[in-house]
């Protein structure tokens, strides 16, 4: 089953984009520019990426997800 995390490694700020866009299976950049869209003509998409930085777990590290 996937988990939704924030990514380490592909990560401009919090790694929420990066995340979402390894969820999603697509392009990061989509998702950034998706979500740049939110925030110039929602004015909601700063608020929200807020609340996926705190609700969004960090990804684990490679070796912790190996042992388990």
């Amino acid at each position: 089953m996937k988990k939704l995390y924030r990514s380490k490694t592909d990560k401009k700020l919090a790694g929420v984009c990066g995340g979402l866009s390894r969820y999603l299976n697509i392009d990061s950049t989509v998702v950034r520019l998706v979500w740049l869209a939110c925030c110039l003509f929602c004015g909601a998409g700063l608020l929200l990426y807020a609340i996926a930085w705190i609700v969004m777990p960090e990804e684990p590290d490679e070796t912790l997800v190996d042992e388990q």
